[in-house]
């Protein structure tokens, strides 16, 4: 029977996992019973609009602070498009891509027509393949869709064509290759596993900027909030003695504690 190691499964959510013995029935490997897939907390418009006012840097410290994985930090994605200054907040439209010849199924539909007005796609390629997965004909759409950007972990290509609609991709790199040979859709809306116990769920908050790109369950945005807001005080209080000419050690022992 297939079994999940400890380490490499996700924080339960009431999805559930159907194991097979003989995998020569099935497309895949796992299944996920999507109609009894609940959703994630609805976060109120209020907490968002307050984490807009902090950068991915405040959160990741906060997110430490309350001992989540990795502080939700999406490591090695960075922004491509379109400028430094951009920054990104919205829930997560997640799409697992797989290899082109894989057992796995495909999506009813394309997925670049899965994104939803107001959301940030998500999407994560197969390690180490060579094309990219997200070029400006899915920007083009994405953003009448409502889209609020992308964040791939994997390539993307056509860099100046999402410059040019000024549509935000954060990616983990480039390339001039298409998908169609490597890599495609296989699920939409499942959790995927970033690195260890670090998931991304559908509906978490995802959050870019130039600093990079971190990744906030919706249950711990008020306590984000709280926390980047205790700690902003206390950086505008460090800064000003800072300024006065105060030594940084005993400045910093003493103020943030």
């Amino acid at each position: 029977m297939l079994r999940q190691e400890r380490g490499n499964r996700p924080p339960a959510t009431g999805v559930r996992l159907r194991f097979y013995t003989d995998l020569s029935s099935v497309r895949c490997p796992y299944s996920l019973d999507f109609q009894k897939f609940p959703e994630r907390i609805n976060m109120a418009s209020q907490a968002l609009q307050s984490l807009k006012r902090f950068t991915t840097c405040d959160i990741g410290d906060a997110l430490v602070k309350l001992k989540h994985p990795y502080g939700g930090f999406l490591d090695g994605l960075k922004m491509f498009s379109p400028n430094p200054g951009t920054s990104i907040y919205g829930p997560a439209v997640t799409v697992k891509m797989v290899e082109t010849n894989s057992p796995c199924p495909s999506p009813p539909v394309h997925f670049a027509d899965a994104n939803k007005e107001g959301h940030i796609m998500y999407i994560q390629q197969p390690k180490g393949l060579p094309s990219a997965c997200w070029g400006g004909l899915m920007s083009t759409r994405a953003q009448k869709l409502g889209a609020l950007g992308v964040i791939i972990d994997g390539r993307m290509r056509d860099t100046q064509e999402h410059r040019d609609i000024q549509f935000p991709v954060f990616a983990r790199g480039t390339s001039v290759l298409g998908s169609n040979t490597f890599t495609r859709a296989s699920e939409i809306n499942v959790p995927l596993q970033f690195r260890g116990d670090l998931w991304i769920h559908p509906n978490d908050i995802m959050v870019g900027d130039e600093n990079g790109v971190v990744a906030v369950p919706p249950s711990l945005v008020e306590q984000v909030v709280e926390l980047c807001q205790d700690r902003f005080e206390i950086d505008e209080k460090t800064f000003a003695a800072l300024r006065a000419g105060e030594p940084m050690g005993p400045t910093i022992k003493k103020l943030r504690k």
